[in-house]
């Protein structure tokens, strides 16, 4: 195990989750680096970073994590009372109807029981960059297992479909709205849509590093370019990889356009404040989410195997049910892990938020040393709040 530098401060009484973030970037991932962050009750009191050119402000590419920025802007748009996800999504856009689509609802895609997975010959890195060419892909296509049956992750096309919804309703794109309601006045290092002139501060991600009996293992059961786990990530696409899925965020067109489900950009110390804005208020301003909001949301509809993920995959409404994947959270934890090993979630019962991003993708959906991570950022914010009722 190296020695690994690491920067950045922690509040009093969270000193352990320094030493764990040491051990974890020294085994894991200290030639290429990390960052980690969290707040408790809307205050920072992690925010660490290590590994060589990352800094406090290093963006990268946020896979699936992005998901919950889209899934926020969702959420207000439920709050706001104008969109109603037991509405079929052929009610707002009525060319969806078609191919056995006519009954699927906003719920189900939001909860991944669409069956809506990927499309019949998958997306090029440039259509998969763009919402809305995704979308119109969508519009014809069948669903892949009947809606309602079972759940199975739509982990390039879930935003895109709903994105179209999000439009007929506001006239806005989510990315629009994330930027306007979210973003700007939360002042968020998180960006579903990259402007130019940050493009200094994104680093790459790094391709997938392991063990040669760890790949072995992986290349001897990769899912074929045909089984619902190759069309949910688009192996069934001519040429595209798994090694394509880590690397999308290293698209410039795709960064630019900011595509809801995958292809956002932030920082860790942004996912943490995002999810600190949605339950404490954050810059002076308000909780963006109610408590009668975050009940609705996070209320758990899909759990068991996922046809495309496997196990540990459970969702409540546009995000992972935090709760059921770490059992020192709460049941209405929220949030989503990125397929590199990004994670952020929100914690109300607690009152965390976290964020951790890491250069070189992980060798899994969801790297490891998040529950590792997030254990120990748990542990001290209990014994501080522990230490303060004594």
């Amino acid at each position: 195990m190296s020695t690994v530098e690491i920067h950045g401060t922690v509040a009093e009484g969270f000193e352990e989750v320094r030493a764990e973030f040491a051990a974890v970037v020294a085994a894991e991932n200290g030639e290429s680096g990390a960052q980690l962050a969290a707040f408790a009750g809307g205050r920072p009191v992690v925010d660490l970073w290590a590994g060589p050119e990352v800094t406090a402000t290093t963006l990268t590419g946020l896979h699936s994590s992005t998901k919950g920025a889209a899934g926020l802007v969702v959420a207000s748009l439920i709050q706001d009372g104008v969109l109603d996800i037991d509405r079929p999504v052929a009610h707002y856009r009525p060319r969806f109807g078609v191919a056995g689509k006519a009954e699927i609802t906003v719920r189900d895609v939001l909860v991944h029981r669409s069956g809506l997975i990927g499309a019949d010959g998958g997306f090029t890195v440039a259509e998969l960059a763009d919402d809305r060419v995704v979308a119109e892909r969508m519009t014809g296509q069948r669903p892949y297992f009947a809606p309602r049956t079972a759940h199975g992750y739509g982990g390039f096309v879930m935003y895109a479909i709903l994105g179209e919804v999000v439009r007929e309703i506001t006239a806005e794109s989510i990315q629009q709205l994330f930027e306007t309601r979210i973003r700007v006045p939360y002042e968020l290092d998180v960006y579903l849509g990259l402007p130019p002139d940050l493009d200094g501060r994104y680093l790459p991600v790094l391709p997938w590093r392991a063990t040669p009996e760890a790949e072995a293992a992986f290349r001897a059961n990769a899912p074929g370019p045909y089984s619902l786990p190759g069309i949910a990530y688009n192996l069934n696409a001519r040429g595209f990889t798994p090694g394509d899925v880590m690397s999308l965020p290293n698209d410039p067109h795709l960064r630019r356009l900011g595509q809801g489900s995958a292809g956002g950009v932030g920082s860790a110390r942004g996912l943490a404040a995002m999810y600190a804005a949605a339950i404490s208020g954050l810059a002076g301003r308000p909780p963006l989410l109610s408590l009668d909001t975050i009940a609705r949301i996070t209320e758990i509809h899909s759990s068991g195997r996922d046809l495309v993920r496997g196990d540990d995959a459970p969702y409540s409404l546009g995000f992972e049910a935090k709760g059921l994947i770490h059992s020192f959270l709460g049941v209405h934890a929220f949030g989503h892990a990125g397929s590199a090993g990004s994670d952020g979630f929100a914690d109300p019962h607690s009152g965390i938020s976290y964020g951790y991003t890491r250069r070189r993708a992980a060798f899994a959906f969801s790297a490891p040393e998040n529950a590792r991570l997030a254990a120990a950022i748990h542990r001290a914010a209990a014994r501080r709040e522990g230490s303060r009722a004594a």
